[in-house]
């Protein structure tokens, strides 16, 4: 006889914290591993990690990074943010790859966006690489529109760009 099901969430308030908070350096380590185990999807076409501790570094100083925290002390999530006069931007969202299809992202780009609002952007900027084809229509779900694109500046095994996408803010 086979075992009953468990009722017990895979994702669960003892498993994920209940809010995001800013990164802090000592974080910087676990933000490492947590990005490039999430972006490790992009092999087909990179042949390098996402990111590492000085690019991290570098991009918090001109912006934030904002972490979901799990139990065991690693991450469940993060995402970047950065604003420039009334418009924010936000990248490298990441989610831990077992707990995708959770949430957790789409929870992510709304902290990400409320916090953009608060500090008075009227715009929500993202760019995602064409060859992600599953990204555009997640996106766009979530009210982003494509408005153009720009070069891939980085060297890749296949001919690619970004997808530069927009969203205006509810104040």
């Amino acid at each position: 006889m086979l075992p009953a099901p468990s009722l017990e969430p895979v994702v669960s308030s003892r498993t994920i914290a209940t809010s995001v908070r800013p990164a802090v350096p000592s974080d910087f380590p676990a933000l490492v591993r947590l990005i490039n185990e999430a972006y490790e999807i992009e092999r087909f076409f990179v042949d390098r990690d996402r990111t590492d501790v000085d690019e991290v570094a570098e991009m918090a100083e001109k912006g934030h990074f904002l972490v979901l925290d799990r139990a065991g002390g690693t991450l469940a999530g993060a995402v970047y943010v950065k604003i420039a006069d009334e418009r924010g931007y936000f990248g490298m969202l990441s989610v831990a790859p077992d707990l995708r299809g959770h949430g957790l992202g789409k929870r992510l780009v709304g902290v990400a966006e409320a916090l953009c609002t608060a500090l008075g952007c009227t715009v929500m900027d993202l760019q995602i690489v064409n060859l992600r084809e599953e990204l555009g229509p997640w996106y766009r779900s979530l009210g982003y529109q494509e408005i153009g694109t720009s070069p891939y500046e980085h060297a890749s095994k296949v001919p690619c760009h970004f997808i530069k996408m927009s969203k205006e803010l509810e104040p």
